[in-house]
């Protein structure tokens, strides 16, 4: 798996947004933690707003971990979450070149703005690709719909046929009935006249 993906693998959203928490970003930057937040605590000016950083409780922390841990966030890092967590936006992750200086933190700055690039061209190609299905879905339906309103005509005007077929049946019964009297049914006996 190349970096990209991985790193792809370890954005996630919190409050509708698109972010990457500060313990798999230490990581990846090859810091501790706890450097990463000094750093971010000494600059904090820097990352005012949640266009920037979030920062999680222990309690929405832990609900993050739960939400995506059949997936692909670190499990071992953060089992305890005592303290509260930063969660960094595409901004966030930014303006952490400015306060990491190493040049390992700028290369996977680097890979972290193309993975996150990626992740929203993809969002784009699939939001575009679901709209076509929609529309295709839609002339489908219509299709459909005019199908069944053809077959309706033809399935009254069947009816129809099939009404004046009977009624015709029933005249050509009545007339024949009329024409011809049924004769009795079964054994007749032989009437005999009495000679007197």
């Amino acid at each position: 798996m190349d970096e990209i993906a991985l790193i792809q693998n370890k954005i996630y959203e919190v409050k509708g947004r698109k972010v990457m928490l500060d313990y798999e970003l230490a990581e990846l930057y090859g810091v501790e933690t706890k450097a990463l937040k000094r750093a971010v605590r000494r600059n904090m000016e820097r990352f005012e707003g949640e266009d920037f950083m979030i920062s999680l409780s222990p309690q929405e922390a832990e609900n993050l971990r739960s939400r995506y841990q059949n997936g692909t966030m670190n499990k071992t890092r953060g089992e305890n979450i005592k303290y509260e967590q930063f969660a960094f936006t595409e901004l966030g992750v930014a303006m952490l070149s400015s306060v990491l200086r190493s040049e390992t933190a700028i290369e996977i700055n680097r890979n972290i703005m193309r993975a996150f690039v990626e992740l929203r061209r993809i969002t784009q190609l699939a939001a575009a690709s679901y709209q076509e299905l929609q529309r295709e879905i839609n002339d489908v339906k219509e299709y459909i719909e005019e199908i069944l309103r053809d077959q309706n005509d033809i399935n009254e005007e069947h009816g129809a046929q099939l009404e004046a077929i009977s009624m015709a049946l029933s005249e050509l019964q009545m007339q024949k009935r009329q024409q011809n009297p049924m004769r009795p049914i079964g054994y007749n006996a032989p009437q005999y006249q009495e000679n007197k």
